[in-house]
């Protein structure tokens, strides 16, 4: 049913609590996982603060997880891609064939203001497949 699974990933409580539910989900159907995480583009005059603007600490985030998943048995493709974190991660889904991406929420989406800014919200109006999110 779910022969390719997505599963973009920060360094954020709500990526690690998914990462359960993506290993359930993956050794249930026998699936191919693949991490993805997003180097977010940051202006030139603007100071480099979050960690996902590192390319180092995504590759390290990256290594870390299929490492996780390698431990349970689950080998895992690791892609980084860099730009908008909503776009690129439904552009990957179609370019991979994706039939499922799970994804930690942040609750953003639980305010009006934070329904518009939500990556998950965006991911779940443009993905080209189902999407799974983890409260």
């Amino acid at each position: 049913m779910f022969k390719t699974v997505l599963f973009p990933i920060d360094q954020s409580r709500e990526a690690r609590e998914a990462a359960d539910v993506v290993t359930n989900v993956v050794q249930k159907y026998g699936s191919r996982l693949v991490l993805l995480s997003v180097v977010e583009e940051s202006s030139p005059d603007e100071p480099k603060v979050d960690p996902m603007v590192s390319p180092e600490a995504v590759a390290k985030l990256l290594k870390d997880a299929q490492a996780l998943f390698l431990q349970q048995g689950i080998p895992s493709e690791v892609l980084e891609r860099q730009g908008k974190p909503a776009f690129t991660i439904c552009d990957v889904a179609d370019e991979i064939g994706a039939d499922l991406i799970i994804m930690g929420c942040r609750g953003l989406g639980l305010t009006e203001e934070g329904a518009t800014d939500s990556v998950t919200t965006r991911v779940i109006n443009l993905s080209p497949c189902p999407v799974l999110i983890v409260p």
